[in-house]
């Protein structure tokens, strides 16, 4: 489970470093203000070990990774301990000594995302430097002026506008401390808590095993913020069941890959984007998990419904009496989430707390749960395992996200710095005629192709740098046009050729990917129109200022769904599917002429 090396001394090392990891970013919450070419150089020196050696067996990987490390931790240390010196450089080197520092940097940077994602981020964050460097050279409004190499280096590893910037400081300051919670949560009895609280609630309905499904993933989900994850954790005990009370491979496939993706789009955690979208639009954190809930909900209910659709055409039992959990372990489960998620809740919106200090103080209150399991009994190896569990799956986790940030940030860098951005967005706009829709639909586009390669939060952070700029301009609200970007993200778990959801549900269950694909987009039709609906209907994204605009919203899109749902799963011919369709999205899209 921790894939802890057999040495008691490297296990102890890394599991030090672990600890050291943690405790640095729970210290920065309550340490007040530290500057940030100290605190965010010393959070890649710590996610480096672990992006680049932790769990490597291969040598020549293992090796060249420890250099890097090295190299990578080393030169991001030398920036926090010359922090002030560096601050009144104003982001140009001097000396050939700091051009060496500032290209190890970008060469770490690169290659701990290919090692940790794969090429396509850092061949773009790659492409993105060659255009910095040598845009000049291009002619027509694509080129750029020129920056000197000091200037251009230097901004991006020596200042706040490059892989120091402030995306990196959303994974230093909020979402570590949110991955650190979810870790912890996961670590003891939080994980059987959802699925009990979900066979309690849905296990006895008709079609209950995928209902379960779906609220489990719902419930794990909102703290793991990966589909991947999802579904190879609930998935494996929601798939069989599924398939042992007679459903169809390809539906408990699609059901759990579904309901994984929409973990990403429910509060709190989101995959990570919600502090992301933080950053970028400054919006509070509270607002952002305002307007993005009933959208979740919509979804979640959409899914539903497709479930009781093909409960027409499958005989789709509930869980039998026998294998429901029993009211005490349900109630009892229930208490290692609910015990931190009220701490959470209470810490934001009855104290006032910032969202990184009430999840620091959730976390504190998941910790003193790890002593304890289902029976309330101590068990001192149990308690050993979950903490080293909650510490290694933490650090992995912060690394993984960092690794993609601080990519990511060096594309964002690039795009401030040149100019293009800017240029993007002006060719967006001309392509699309100068019109919403089209641009809505090209943005979707690329967040499909881009989602296929990269993780949904990178695919949201290049795409929405330069599609956003031109949907705001074309009247979109900033969160309207962050929502609908960090939507379309999404897409490419259960769209095909790249369904990454699908993929490892298929592979689980031993079923087609494709025919598990095709029943995914049924089921999750909802990914495709809600995003289109939260522009359609902008009031769905007022909860908090308007209530009962939000719900008069909710419910019009919710019947909307349900009558495409019912066609494309439900209806018996092509005319039934086309007129229950076509009624379900002149209502789903009503908003643009009521």
């Amino acid at each position: 489970m921790t894939d802890l090396p057999k040495s008691r001394l490297v296990a102890g090392f890394w599991l030090l470093l672990a600890a050291g990891l943690v405790a640095y970013h729970l210290a920065l919450v309550f340490a007040g203000i530290v500057p940030n070419l100290v605190s965010r150089p010393l959070h890649m020196a710590f996610i480096l070990p672990f992006a680049l050696v932790f769990g490597v067996t291969a040598k020549g990987r293992l090796y060249s990774g420890i250099v890097l490390a090295v190299l990578g931790s080393g030169a991001a240390i030398w920036i926090a301990l010359n922090a002030d010196a560096l601050g009144d450089q104003y982001g140009f080197l001097e000396g050939r000594g700091q051009v060496v520092i500032a290209v190890i940097l970008l060469a770490v940077v690169l290659e701990t995302a290919r090692r940790a994602i794969g090429w396509p981020l850092p061949v773009v964050a790659a492409l993105a430097l060659l255009y910095g460097l040598f845009g000049q050279h291009i002619p027509g409004e694509f080129g750029h002026s020129g920056t000197p190499l000091e200037s251009f280096l230097g901004t991006l590893t020596i200042a706040e506008g490059g892989i120091w910037g402030s995306l990196t400081g959303v994974s230093v300051g909020v979402v570590s401390i949110f991955v650190i919670f979810g870790a912890v949560l996961n670590a003891g009895e939080a994980g059987q808590g959802f699925m009990n609280v979900a066979g309690a609630a849905a296990g006895r309905l008709k079609g209950g095993a995928a209902k379960v499904s779906v609220i489990s993933s719902a419930l794990f989900g909102s703290i793991s913020g990966s589909a991947s994850a999802n579904v190879a954790s609930t998935g494996a005990i929601t798939m069989p069941a599924m398939v042992r009370l007679g459903y169809p491979k390809r539906l408990a496939a699609a059901v759990e890959a579904v309901a994984s993706s929409g973990g990403q789009i429910m509060p709190p955690l989101m995959g990570a984007g919600a502090f992301v979208m933080v950053e970028l639009t400054g919006v509070p954190y509270t607002a952002i998990m305002a307007a993005a809930v009933l959208p979740a909900l919509l979804y979640f209910f959409a899914v539903w419904v497709g479930i009781n659709a093909y409960n027409r055409r499958f005989d789709l039992r509930g869980v039998p009496a026998e294998d429901r959990p029993k009211r005490r372990d349900v109630i009892v489960t229930s208490l290692f989430f609910l015990v931190p998620f009220s701490v959470l809740l209470w810490a934001m919106f009855g104290a006032g707390f910032t969202p990184e200090y009430a999840a620091a103080l959730a976390i504190l209150a998941g910790a003193v749960l790890l002593l304890f399991n289902a029976e309330m009994t101590f068990k001192p190896g149990q308690i050993r395992d979950r903490a080293m569990a909650a510490l290694l799956n933490a650090a992995r986790q912060v690394s993984m996200i960092a690794a993609i940030i601080l990519c990511a940030s060096i594309i964002i860098g690039v795009l401030s710095i040149t100019g293009l951005g800017v240029k993007i967005t002006s060719l967006i706009i001309q392509g699309s005629g100068g019109l919403l829709w089209p641009s809505l639909l090209l943005t979707a586009v690329a967040c499909l192709v881009l989602g296929m390669e990269v993780p949904t939060t990178a695919a949201y952070v290049i795409c929405v740098s330069v599609a956003g700029p031109a949907l705001t301009k074309l009247g979109l609200e900033p969160l309207q046009a962050h929502l609908f970007v960090f939507w379309f993200a999404l897409l490419s778990t259960i769209t095909p050729p790249v369904c990454g959801a699908v993929f490892i549900a298929a592979g689980m269950i031993g079923e087609s990917w494709l025919r598990v694909a095709l029943t995914a987009m049924a089921l999750g039709v909802g990914l495709y129109l809600i995003p289109l609906g939260m522009i359609a209907n902008p009031a769905l994204l007022e909860l908090a200022q308007d209530p009962i605009g939000a719900l008069v919203a909710l419910g019009r899109m919710a019947l909307g769904l349900m009558l495409v749902s019912a066609g494309l799963i439900g209806a018996r011919g092509p005319l039934a599917t086309l007129g229950l369709c076509a009624l379900g999205l002149l209502i789903t899209f009503s908003g643009l002429w009521i």
